[in-house]
């Protein structure tokens, strides 16, 4: 069944991933995951890393331009004193967060809060991006989203980044990463 469509109790909540790489859809997914939720009349508070700023300061942007209001938080443990209120909690940007992230989902899991977060599973050189292998390997449910590789069509999971800059997060949309495929891919 889709973890979206399940009815949350008070006893129990859980944790939904999405996960992928960049242009896959990750944001534009959890954004209409959060939007049905208040639909349904759910209480909904959305979080993102403060240090993503590169749509906007308040926003959860996704690539096509799909928005959503949120708080920037510095730290993960600030979410746990922020959604003490909601029933359905939304994490963008996750691998951008501390290793607390993961104690803070479970938490909140654990208080009965539908949890859904969104995020790169894989680093710019393919490796896993922590803490997202830690936060998928609690979750109840993963959804894995590809984006279209840049050189061939075929189904896209990692973000070719297309500087020289090696340090670990370097922000940017299309005139800093593009999708490709496991053959077209070098790290």
């Amino acid at each position: 069944m889709e973890p979206h469509i399940l009815r949350r109790s008070a006893e129990s909540g859980w944790i939904e991933v999405v996960c992928g790489s960049m242009f896959s859809g990750k944001t534009e997914e959890l954004i209409r995951r959060l939007k049905r939720a208040r639909i349904a009349r759910q209480r909904v508070e959305i979080f993102k890393p403060g240090v993503d700023n590169r749509f906007s300061e308040e926003q959860v942007v996704s690539h096509d331009d799909r928005e959503i209001l949120s708080t920037p938080v510095a730290t993960a443990a600030q979410i746990l004193l922020l959604a003490s209120d909601a029933e359905v909690v939304g994490v963008d940007e996750a691998q951008f967060f501390d290793e607390d992230i993961v104690a803070v989902c479970e938490q909140l899991a654990r208080d009965g809060k539908r949890v859904i977060v969104a995020g790169l599973d894989q680093d710019f050189t393919g490796a896993p991006f922590e803490p997202m292998p830690q936060i998928m390997a609690v979750a109840e449910f993963v959804t894995k989203l590809h984006a279209i590789c840049m050189v061939c069509g075929a189904p896209a999971n990692h973000s070719q980044r297309l500087s020289q800059a090696d340090e670990l997060v370097v922000l940017g949309a299309m005139e800093a990463y593009e999708p490709r495929c496991r053959a077209h891919f070098k790290p």
